[in-house]
């Protein structure tokens, strides 16, 4: 059986954005080759990625031509040939179609039909986007949070959650700092209470 773990870089106080649509993209961000080299080490080894359409809209517009851009870090081009080549999965209810080795999952019964996914998946399911995650954590399918944490408090801004304000048990795996500053936190997900319970 497979394992969801929701990967993403996080402010001190949890926020993945600070703007409105700036998608992870603020200056706060500190991410030079160490971590990149480090994320494209963790995205090679998952065996399938799963993302939300937001987040797999902001991912396909920049990395397939990446790869092909001289101009960039031979890093960045490297995610970008990762993440072309790697099986993906987009969760959504308005898309029809992608490219970049991707199928689409939609519909009333998509989380329905990620659970059959992740028990018929051998090894680790990348998750992106916020919205998806939420909805993975309140169906007991989301296992583990890797939180690349920033060295920066945003005060506001979208949360690491969507609408979930209940307490999430966890335990801690594995943590690493990067010369940036940066900190990896690796969570397994031992327990979370369901937000309509409370």
């Amino acid at each position: 059986m497979g394992r969801f773990i929701y990967s993403m870089n996080v402010s001190l106080d949890l926020r993945i954005e600070q703007v409105p649509g700036d998608n992870g993209a603020g200056e706060w961000l500190r991410i030079d080759e160490e971590l990149h080299r480090e994320a494209n080490a963790q995205t090679r080894a998952v065996a399938l990625i799963v993302h939300g359409r937001v987040f797999y809209e902001l991912m396909e517009e920049y990395w397939p031509r990446a790869r092909e851009d001289a101009s960039l870090p031979d890093y960045m081009r490297e995610y970008g040939e990762i993440w072309t080549a790697k099986p993906k999965v987009l969760v959504s209810r308005t898309r029809h179609s992608a490219d970049h080795n991707t199928r689409i999952i939609g519909g009333d019964d998509a989380i329905e039909q990620l659970a059959a996914l992740r028990a018929q998946t051998d090894g680790n399911i990348g998750v992106g986007g916020a919205a998806l995650a939420t909805q993975l954590l309140r169906a007991g399918l989301l296992d583990e949070l890797m939180l690349w944490t920033h060295p920066a408090f945003l005060g506001f801004g979208r949360p690491l959650f969507d609408d979930y304000d209940v307490p999430i048990d966890l335990d801690l795996l594995e943590q690493r700092r990067f010369a940036s500053g940066v900190t990896m936190h690796r969570y397994a997900i031992v327990d979370a209470k369901e937000a309509s319970s409370c």
